[in-house]
Formats: C-alpha cells, structure tokens, sequence
C-alpha cells in the first residue's frame, strides 16, 4: 500500500510539474525512502531533512524557539512550521513535516504513538492532522508515512479523505 501511495504522488506531481521537500522527525526518513523507492521520484523530489532535535529544527526549518518550548516539539504547530520550512528552504512547491512519538515511550509527557502530520503548498499552509495511532514503534512510523502520502494525495485530488 505505501507503494501505491508513494507511486500515486510521483506520478501527480510529475504529471503537474511540481515539486516536494520533506522534514520527518519520528519517521527518521521513512517518508524520503518511500518516495525516492519509486521510479522517476527524481524529477519531482528535491530533498528531506530528518530533523530529531530541537537545534536541527530551529537552524534547518525555521521552527521557532518559542513555538518549540510553548507547544513542544510534538505538536500541530511544529509540524506546521516544519512543513514551512522545508518548502521555503529546498524551494518546493509542497513540503511535508511529521513530528510525533513513535515509542514505545512517552516523550515530552506526550503518549507513544501521537503524531502530527503538517502539509504546506503553493499557496502556503494547507492543514495538520492529530493522529494516535496504535501498534510499535515500527507500525506508528508506517502509518505516519502513509498519512502524510494520502494527505498530500487528498489536496492533489486523488483521493477523499
């Protein structure tokens, strides 16, 4: 399925001539392999950065301080922020950032498997989705990637969510 998922994307992408960047933390690339895994991803992907500390965010998303010890770095607005970042720093047309807790434990006082999943496009912000999802650590990180996929697949309009 996350195959399909990231297939779907390339081919829509490509197909309009757009491009996408990614900032994953709690996936720790997953999201990056899973598009590069698909042929021809190179014409539309331009670059992730996994960023797992506070200090990669700030310097390389432009997540800022305040929003990172206000809300912490599991929460919809570093999500947002990541999402914004990446896309104004590889100069993409959608970014994509995911912050969560993969597990097995809590973090932050925040549970094992809460994620954030941020989207930003052309026009600049487009959502963040809360999910908690159950499973290891391993299952929270696929189903963070596939979320992120049908997300940007939902605006792209491929799919309904």
């Amino acid at each position: 399925m996350l195959s399909d998922l990231a297939q779907s994307v390339v081919e829509k992408l490509t197909e309009l001539g757009q491009t996408l960047a990614v900032a994953e933390s709690c996936t720790g690339g997953q999201l990056s392999a899973a598009v590069t895994a698909v042929p021809g991803a190179s014409t539309v992907f331009l670059g992730g950065i996994v960023s797992y500390t506070n200090d990669v965010k700030e310097a390389l998303l432009d997540v800022s301080e305040e929003t990172l010890r206000l809300h912490g770095a599991v929460s919809a607005e570093t999500a947002r922020e990541m999402a914004l970042g990446v896309r104004r720093r590889l100069g993409s047309d959608y970014g994509i950032g995911i912050t969560g807790v993969a597990g097995p434990g809590e973090s932050e006082g925040k549970p094992a498997g809460l994620v954030y999943v941020g989207w930003a496009g052309p026009e600049e912000f487009i959502n963040v989705a809360r999910m908690r999802f159950p499973g290891g650590r391993e299952q929270v990180q696929q189903s963070s990637v596939e979320l992120a996929l049908a997300g940007l697949m939902q605006r792209l309009g491929l799919i309904e969510l």
